[in-house]
């Protein structure tokens, strides 16, 4: 049984419109797809899931494609268009182990998703030890947190949650989490190109080291710290420390500071910490600094959520 998805209307145009549908079954895959054709009206105002694109006499009616299958009715002026989205098991073109709908095909989006994620990990970096959300315990599981925190829808519920001293900033339109296919499972836990039976047998779940964060959920940007930006990923693999990895989150306006949990020191929980990557260079332990000839610095990564930003 499919899903009614929200009705959306097309506002401020209230006289007969001939419309021509194009395409009334598609892909549930998070990208804009061309619905219908009508002619050019001055008065017709699109609402977020669809977007009007003038060509010559006629405009295009775009319509974001949302990632879980359903209905969507269009209402247009004094018509009704049903839109059929179907299970999307494509593998990305960007990120072949990812179904195609998962990384983020905007430019917009995209930028949606660096702020939020940079904003969380930098809100934990800010909090008193005995505030840090009881999960955050390694750096592994900075990233986790922030990465789906970064992809929730950020309403009033999610404030009341996350404190009203969090930014306000756009949200991520393509798909929010948990509500996806996958629905809690956001993390790749094996190596491989993506196969529609990942969806159930376990591939995807909540939980991922940093060892499966590098491996499966993100890929190799360079070792060259100038090519970061803010929402990139640094990783280290310690060779002398049974080959242990570790991770930090690139932040700040210019992509100039790291954020980080140290894990579990010395008997202690560890804390976070946050650190100019121009200091993290001359760190005082060769092993920590970020650069090409420190071959425990395994380089600059980003995630394959990103994949459409290479």
């Amino acid at each position: 049984m499919k899903r009614l998805l929200p009705l959306v209307v097309l506002l401020g145009c209230s006289h007969p419109v001939v419309l021509q549908p194009i395409a009334t079954t598609l892909p549930a895959d998070g990208r804009l797809h061309l619905a219908a054709i009508l002619p050019n009206t001055s008065s017709l105002s699109a609402p977020p899931r669809t977007l009007l694109q003038q060509d010559g006499p006629n405009t295009k009616l775009l319509v974001r494609a949302p990632v879980t299958p359903g209905t969507l009715r269009l209402a247009i002026a004094t018509k009704t268009l049903p839109m059929t989205f179907t299970p999307d098991q494509a593998p990305s073109r960007s990120a072949p182990n990812l179904p195609d709908w998962f990384p983020l095909h905007t430019a917009e989006d995209r930028d949606a998703f660096r702020r939020w994620f940079t904003a969380v990990a930098d809100r934990a970096a800010d909090l008193p030890p005995a505030k840090l959300p009881a999960e955050i315990s390694d750096c592994s599981a900075l990233l986790r947190y922030s990465l789906r925190e970064a992809l929730r829808a950020h309403d009033d519920k999610w404030y009341a949650d996350a404190g009203r001293d969090m930014p306000t900033l756009p949200s991520v339109l393509q798909w929010t989490y948990p509500n996806t296919p996958m629905g809690n499972g956001l993390f790749r836990t094996r190596p491989g190109a993506f196969t529609p039976s990942d969806l159930t047998s376990g591939t995807f779940a909540q939980f991922a080291d940093a060892k499966t964060l590098v491996a499966a959920n993100s890929f190799l940007l360079s070792r060259n710290l100038a090519r970061a930006r803010p929402g990139d990923l640094i990783f280290y693999r310690l060779l002398e420390d049974d080959s242990q990895f570790h991770s930090m989150i690139v932040t700040g306006p210019h992509a100039e500071w790291v954020v980080y949990h140290t894990g579990p020191v010395n008997g202690t929980k560890g804390e976070m910490r946050r650190v100019l990557l121009a200091d993290l260079i001359h760190h005082p332990d060769p092993r920590w600094r970020p650069i090409p000839s420190n071959e425990n610095f395994l380089g600059v990564y980003r995630w394959n959520l990103l994949a459409e930003d290479r």
